[in-house]
């Protein structure tokens, strides 16, 4: 069932959800969590799609926040909610409601959005894109227990690393970390099965992907080695070597699905590594409700201190310079 509300308030939200639970025989019982999703009107549809498809596993009520932002000064000063109530089948496993705030209201988002959380039930805030600098301090992402960004889509996934780590706060996390979990897994894994002491490493993937940067920061974190940032042309995560005096333990995935592992003594394993659909991370991230502290270690290693790691790009050789024309040869004299 869906409900379009013009012009509308918090209260009359509230009542429509009741309302739509009543007509179709829904009670409002089973939902885990609250989902506030902070979004734009362009990238509203696929959001709202991860996060119901998502919300399988964790039935929750999922509040989409789009700010309408008018450039007309008039419009501006013109508050204005409207709102859609989507219950039972157009809402996955929980209840749906969609906000588009206009004018002044733009501005007090968190006055609209508080009314409707779900009582005694966690908070949490996804930003799919556009997410500000400081998330526990945005009024919005103050409501969460958790704040989920996604640095891929930045416009510079390594300067927003930079900067999430300079404000990070506990219940902070991000999808480029959540990409990596099955990577991250299968490298514990292997070195679990070898004595053997890791010397140096290299990350290899696509450049300016954050995954892969938040790969390699968590192998220098957790093991203490020099950890080489290498490019591919993906995609995405390609492969990652584990250097050591017995030889070289290999996690390679070059066509996005299928992967090899490679370990001293041992046969090369086939495992499967496929790149995940955002609906699958979303869900994963929201299992867990408490910081992660593994990923806050991580970040705050430092992308500076990754760099610094590099190889130096090989600098452009001069062009040669050009020989002077050689001087006509001079006439003998006539005698």
């Amino acid at each position: 069932m869906k409900i379009d509300l013009t012009e509308t308030n918090s209260s009359k939200i509230n009542a429509a959800m009741v309302q739509a639970r009543r007509d179709i025989g829904t009670p409002a019982i089973g939902m885990v969590l609250t989902l506030v999703i902070v979004t734009d009107e362009e990238n509203a549809y696929d959001a709202l799609k991860s996060a119901n498809d998502a919300s399988h596993e964790h039935p929750s009520r999922i509040i989409v926040v789009i700010k309408r932002v008018s450039r007309s000064p008039r419009s501006r000063r013109d508050a204005r909610l409207d709102a859609e109530v989507r219950i039972g089948a157009d809402a996955g496993s929980g209840e749906t409601v969609v906000l588009r705030l206009h004018g002044e209201l733009v501005d007090h988002a968190q006055s609209v959005v508080l009314p409707l959380l779900l009582p005694d039930a966690p908070v949490v805030v996804w930003w799919p894109e556009g997410a500000p600098s400081d998330l526990a301090n945005d009024p919005l992402g103050s409501l969460g227990q958790r704040r989920i960004t996604d640095t891929y889509s930045c416009e510079n996934p390594i300067g927003a690393l930079a900067g999430r780590a300079a404000a990070y706060a506990p219940g902070d996390t991000d999808l480029s970390w959540t990409r990596i979990t099955p990577w991250r897994s299968m490298l514990a894994a292997a070195l679990d099965q070898q004595s053997l002491s890791v010397d140096t490493a290299v990350v290899e993937g696509e450049g300016d992907n954050p995954s892969c940067e938040l790969l390699a920061m968590w192998l220098a974190d957790r093991l203490g080695v020099p950890v080489k940032r290498t490019l591919s042309s993906g995609p995405g995560l390609t492969a990652v070597h584990l250097e050591t005096k017995g030889g070289d333990i290999v996690l390679d995935r070059a066509d996005g699905a299928l992967a090899t592992l490679s370990m001293p003594g041992q046969p090369d394993r086939a495992v499967a590594l496929k790149r995940r659909e955002t609906a699958e991370l979303l869900a994963e991230e929201l299992r867990r409700l408490d910081p992660d502290n593994t990923y806050e270690a991580s970040l705050k290693f430092g992308v500076a201190k990754l760099q610094a790691t590099r190889p130096a790009e090989p600098e452009a050789k001069p062009a040669p310079a050009e020989k002077p024309a050689p001087k006509p040869a001079k006439k003998p004299a006539a005698k």
